[in-house]
């Protein structure tokens, strides 16, 4: 999952005109690569909040037409409803989800945050991780007043916009942008129905805390510092917003909980300190359910937590990592966790196209058989290289459970990582190699009915066949790379698995070559001969440090059996 992706949750004023909402989710969805994820619309706060993902540039265009359509069906002169609010469309944030910084998100939203103001001329203000000014952070700052106080706020220097006129909009308001990390709204399941149990747990865990009261912490009076302010007792969690509540369909209490930023408190950290505090109490929890979607990240850094408790090795594929997250947390207590329908990047997947690696072991033969040039020898060459990886971590994944060698788990643990990323990476490159074809075969489908046509397709056939050299090269330094776990494995692994590092060096090497003979035949078709020949140098030199290593690998192994 390499893909550049941000999610955007804009909130619209209007939550009970279904007609208008679609409009703009319409206007949202009209933009290529954009996943429109939840549309949910909120009758007494009159507001609906969207969300949808895609990459930086979608994000900046979808988010961009659906604040312009806002504009023109939302009246905010006639709005009412319970949630604070002071524009159409209330707040925009951006949430990096993958391959993007918090920083770079925060670039993103101003961007749009300017072309909001310049183009559609409405009052701007950038708030959390991008905002211009601290006081500016908070979003309830900026919101003070709402609507109604926005006239005499933007005449106040101090709340100029960021972007924008400094005059109110009666029709659309001010709109406040920003970039902020992923909220995930989350669940705690407990063997009891009192909420006032689940209330102290929550207590004991929120960072608010609880008021601090003079004997019973129930009805005793407040205790009040020298501003007549109530004293808190703040809980041990950071960025974790908690109350308990009694759910009548489940027939328990639960520990509702927002963590607001899960690079400070991530999922797995909230749980057990739940589980802790309900155990001072004389509680038990039996599970917990994820509301709405969460980052493939934060379950696999679950997932490993847990591995890592019991002793085990991480290096183990995706799937089964987000299984021991599942079944750690007791996601599955209430009903069925479906990753693919609960995981961000899952999700988006289904959009992707990566028919090669989606294959069973007989299509992807049949496929590589049949009259279609691809997959190709490139492709293969990938594959290679991903089964010789997979058979190193393989090694390293039985050493760290050998019995006798409790002491090493974590050892072989870290070369098991260090496998499943080549085995990831080369699994990638099966599906890039046929790609990287696609694009030359494309060039060379461009017109070329004049002089300008034709220089474009020769530029393009140029940048494709590049690419396609560039591609194997990228294989033939994987599956070397790879074999430095292969080679470990064969001197240190566990010795009844050593042929097997064998073989995955017989693999890893053959990748090597294999692909070697791709980089030949597409540099031979480059004009940037400079670039051709230091490729061509490069991977003679792969190659044969690649030929070296099997063969000192294979003397390893042959001397163990």
């Amino acid at each position: 999952m390499n893909k550049r992706l941000i999610e955007c949750v804009p909130n619209f004023s209007e939550g009970n005109n279904l007609p208008i909402i679609k409009q703009i989710t319409d206007q949202i969805e009209s933009v290529s690569g954009i996943r429109l994820l939840d549309v949910d619309p909120g009758k007494a706060t009159n507001r609906t909040v969207v969300t949808f993902v895609g990459t930086p540039e979608d994000v900046i265009e979808a988010a961009f037409l659906g604040i312009r359509k806002a504009c023109e069906v939302i009246d905010m002169r006639h709005h009412k409803g319970e949630h604070p609010r002071f524009g159409a469309t209330d707040v925009c944030p951006f949430v990096p989800v993958s391959g993007v910084t918090m920083e770079e998100t925060a670039e993103y939203a101003r961007i749009l945050a300017r072309r909001v103001g310049e183009e559609l001329q409405i009052p701007v203000y950038c708030y959390e991780f991008a905002a211009f000014e601290e006081k500016r952070k908070n979003l309830a700052n900026i919101r003070s007043g709402e609507y109604e106080g926005l006239p005499e706020k933007l005449k106040d220097p101090e709340w100029e916009p960021d972007f924008g006129p400094s005059e109110f909009v009666s029709r659309t308001g001010s709109i406040a942008i920003g970039a902020r990390n992923f909220l995930v709204a989350y669940n705690v399941n407990l063997n009891t129905t009192s909420i006032r149990r689940a209330n102290s747990i929550a207590f004991d865990i929120r960072e608010a805390g609880r008021i601090l009261r003079q004997g019973d912490q129930v009805t005793g009076p407040v205790i009040k510092d020298e501003n007549g302010e109530p004293v808190r007792v703040p809980g041990s969690l950071k960025k974790v917003k908690a109350i308990g509540w009694y759910i009548e369909e489940y027939g328990m209490a639960q520990i509702s909980i927002n963590l607001t930023d899960i690079s400070i408190t991530p999922i797995h950290v909230a749980f057990e300190e739940v589980c802790n505090k309900a155990i001072e109490r004389g509680i038990r929890v039996t599970g917990s359910e994820l509301v709405g979607l969460v980052p493939l990240d934060a379950m696999l850094q679950a997932g490993r937590y847990f591995l890592k408790k019991q002793q085990r090795s991480t290096g183990i594929p995706e799937k089964e990592i987000i299984n021991i997250a599942v079944k750690s947390l007791g996601l599955d207590d209430l009903k069925p966790f479906i990753p693919k329908e609960k995981i961000i990047e899952y999700i988006l997947a289904d959009q992707d196209n990566h028919p090669l690696i989606n294959m069973d072991l007989a299509s992807f033969a049949d496929e590589t058989a049949s009259e279609s040039p691809t997959p190709g020898g490139g492709s293969i060459s990938a594959y290679m290289g991903a089964m010789g990886a997979a058979l190193g971590t393989m090694v390293a994944n039985l050493s760290s459970h050998k019995r006798g060698w409790d002491n090493r788990w974590e050892e072989f643990s870290d070369w098991a990582d260090k496998g499943m990323y080549y085995v990831k990476e080369l699994n990638r490159m099966v599906d890039e190699d046929t790609h990287s074809f696609n694009l030359v075969m494309d060039a060379f489908a461009l017109p070329k009915n004049n002089d300008e046509e034709k220089k474009i397709r020769k530029e393009a056939i140029q940048a494709a066949t590049r690419y396609a050299t560039e591609v194997p090269f990228r294989v033939m330094q994987l599956a070397l790379e790879s074999m430095d776990v292969l080679e470990s494995m064969a001197k240190i692994g566990n010795p009844n698995s050593v042929s097997d590092a064998g073989v995955g060096a017989l693999a890893a090497r053959s990748a090597v070559l294999g692909a070697f003979l791709n980089v030949k035949i597409n540099a031979r078709d480059l004009n940037d001969r400079v670039f051709a020949e230091d490729i061509l140098v490069q991977a003679k030199e792969i190659e044969t440090l690649a030929i070296d290593k099997e063969i000192r690998i294979l003397e390893i192994v042959k001397a163990k059996i």
